[in-house]
């Protein structure tokens, strides 16, 4: 919005600077950080009142969970405004990219909304049945995903780029749409499984969204593209203001729910979360890179497929507990320990990530 300011410059003053992708980048973020500041504490302060015993504790969970019975969940409600309001208000409301990206995120936020609603509201740990939510997660991502493809240059149009082959394209034609929606929900339910300890979830959902915000800004600017010998997808840089606004508020959400939390994102937050990440991959044509920078929520999914599938077949358990941070528990590890190193290792592959930009 406060890109038409960009109509009152002569060129050489201050208005001039709300044309620089970068400019409305920090001011998103420094917007979206003094959201979650200012209404952190009276957002907890409400949904502390309205949900009572707060979010419902799994029965069959570890043990040291039980403690945190009692703090309210649906803090995603947090990150979703700051960065709502972070990216309407920074960020060029004429580019497509970013009306996909928010179109994702409040839809699978909205999913996450009714699941946390149910949950406290009836006390129990079932919400909105699993059915349900992928096949509204599967509606939104197929609108996101053919959307996008439409938006993209022809050449790449429903084809799927991988990284460090820089040259290859593969042509999925109509196929690519079900591959899309497969990243995008996939993203977010993976997102959403990993949330299960303070802090766990948000640190690398930031550290995955920055890193696809500098791939969207790298790969829409067509000087940056040829020097890198990237796809070029003009207009993605405009994602960057929205990642900014995400990083923003994770950093404002994360101040009330470092350990021990204040308050827990909910379905609210992960899903919303997972799915922008799943979106961005969409729209900057980095689907594969994906999966590197976001591994922790790959290997936080795999682990559940393979505990319930291994567990059907033979009856037996490959990990004490699923997800994994939950096997980790039953070992005894701390759980500052578990999310801190999480980090490090969600840091560590945003940083390979990144790298296959430059290597060919």
């Amino acid at each position: 919005m406060l890109y038409w300011l960009t109509a009152l410059s002569d060129g050489g003053d201050l208005f001039n600077l709300f044309r620089y992708i970068t400019f409305r980048a920090g001011g998103a973020f420094m917007t979206a950080l003094i959201f979650g500041f200012l209404f952190g504490r009276p957002l907890i302060n409400v949904l502390r009142r309205r949900q009572g015993k707060g979010q419902p504790i799994r029965n069959d969970g570890p043990e040291g969970h039980f403690v945190k019975a009692g703090t309210p969940t649906m803090g995603g409600l947090l990150i979703v405004g700051a960065l709502l309001t972070s990216t309407l208000l920074w960020a060029r409301l004429d580019n497509g990219y970013v009306w996909i990206v928010l179109f994702v995120t409040m839809g699978f936020g909205l999913i996450g909304f009714a699941d946390d609603y149910a949950k406290v509201s009836k006390q129990n740990t079932k919400g909105v049945p699993g059915r349900v939510r992928i096949l509204l997660g599967l509606v939104i991502s197929l609108i996101a995903a053919y959307w996008a493809s439409i938006l993209h240059p022809e050449e790449l149009q429903f084809r799927l780029a991988l990284p460090v082959f820089k040259d290859v394209l593969l042509n999925f034609g109509y196929l690519f749409l079900p591959f899309a929606m497969f990243v995008i929900v996939g993203a977010a339910n993976a997102v959403n499984l990993t949330d299960g300890l303070d802090g766990l979830a948000i640190m690398p959902s930031m550290i995955a969204a920055g890193a696809l915000g500098i791939i969207a800004y790298t790969v829409g600017r067509v000087d940056f593209s040829e020097y890198l010998d990237v796809h070029y997808v003009p207009g993605t840089g405009e994602i960057l203001i929205f990642v900014a606004g995400l990083i923003g508020g994770g950093l404002g959400f994360l101040w009330y729910n470092a350990p021990p939390a204040a308050v827990f994102m909910g379905d609210t937050g992960s899903l919303a979360l997972g799915g922008a990440i799943g979106a961005i991959a969409v729209a900057t044509k980095h689907e594969i890179v994906l999966g590197i920078v976001g591994g922790i929520f790959v290997v936080e999914a795999l682990s559940v497929i393979i505990q319930v599938l291994y567990f059907k077949r033979t009856g037996k358990r490959v990990f004490l507990m699923a997800p994994i941070h939950h096997h980790y528990e039953k070992k005894g590890w701390a759980e500052p320990t578990i999310v801190i190193r999480f980090w490090i290792i969600s840091l560590i592959l945003a940083l390979i990530g990144l790298a296959t930009l430059k290597l060919r």
